[in-house]
């Protein structure tokens, strides 16, 4: 067994010796999301590295570290190829509904396009809480998972052929556009992707350059960890704290078990 195979099986809880089916991946998205954080750590400390599977199994299995889009989706790329999928890499763009404009720091979502019987599936492990728990089809139809309802639509935009919608348990009384992607533009080396990095790095418009972040989900709902806050989500009640320094680093390593960096 592929070493990063073994780690990530490991990471999130599942045997080794268990054949990872299509049918079952369901149940590794759920794990996946409830123990691999999305966080932007090492932008802020300015530890990034180049997107290499050697760098990305380092950080997110060795060093037990979660991720950002264009990481957390490609070492579950990585992990799906190990196991025999068919899968592939694309960059997307996503859209914020509230200022209802797409992101001003271009394609630099990643997401997995998985190929299975003759469909095509979209796979995302790396949109902070607004996860798909399962495969959602690129034909239309409507997912549910326990924490909401996704769907892909094929329409054509001036980024893509396809877009993503999102409804939240406990937080959409609507359906919302999460991004748009062109199936077409297939990431053909992983090294592209720090193209991806850079970005978010050094864009003035990023999202994940200025403060520390730190999210996943939880059985119940999800945590999100700022500098400053740390708000728990359960069954749709909130509950939010301010934060000191200190206590930033006692719930890192309490609630997502990072050591402070």
């Amino acid at each position: 067994m592929d070493k990063l195979n073994m780690l990530f099986r490991h990471r999130i809880g599942i045997p080794e010796t268990e054949n990872v089916t299509f049918e079952h991946l369901d149940i590794i998205l759920e794990k996946t999301a409830r123990t691999i954080p999305f966080e932007n750590l090492c932008i802020i400390n300015k530890k990034t590295t180049d997107i290499t599977k050697g760098n990305l199994a380092n950080k997110i299995l060795n060093r037990n570290e979660g991720g950002l889009c264009y990481e957390l989706n490609s070492i579950f790329y990585l992990f799906l190829v190990e196991n025999g999928f068919n899968a592939s890499l694309l960059r997307g763009i996503t859209y914020d509904p509230i200022v209802q404009q797409w992101s001003k720091t271009g394609r630099t979502h990643v997401i997995i396009i998985l190929t299975y019987n003759n469909q095509q599936y979209l796979i995302d492990t790396g949109f902070g809480g607004n996860l798909p728990l399962k495969p959602v089809p690129l034909r239309g139809d409507t997912v549910k998972s326990s924490n909401g309802e996704f769907r892909v639509e094929k329409t054509n935009t001036e980024y893509g052929n396809y877009v993503f919608y999102m409804k939240l348990k406990h937080k959409h009384d609507e359906w919302k556009l999460g991004y748009a992607f062109d199936s077409t533009k297939v990431v053909m080396d992983l090294s592209e992707l720090n193209e991806v990095q850079n970005i978010i790095v050094e864009h003035p418009a990023s999202g994940f350059n200025k403060k520390p972040l730190v999210t996943r989900l939880t059985e119940q709902g999800n945590i999100i960890l700022t500098d400053t806050s740390f708000t728990e989500s359960i069954d749709g009640k909130v509950q939010k704290k301010e934060i000191n320094n200190n206590m930033f680093k006692d719930l890192m390593k309490e609630k997502f078990g990072i050591e402070s960096q």
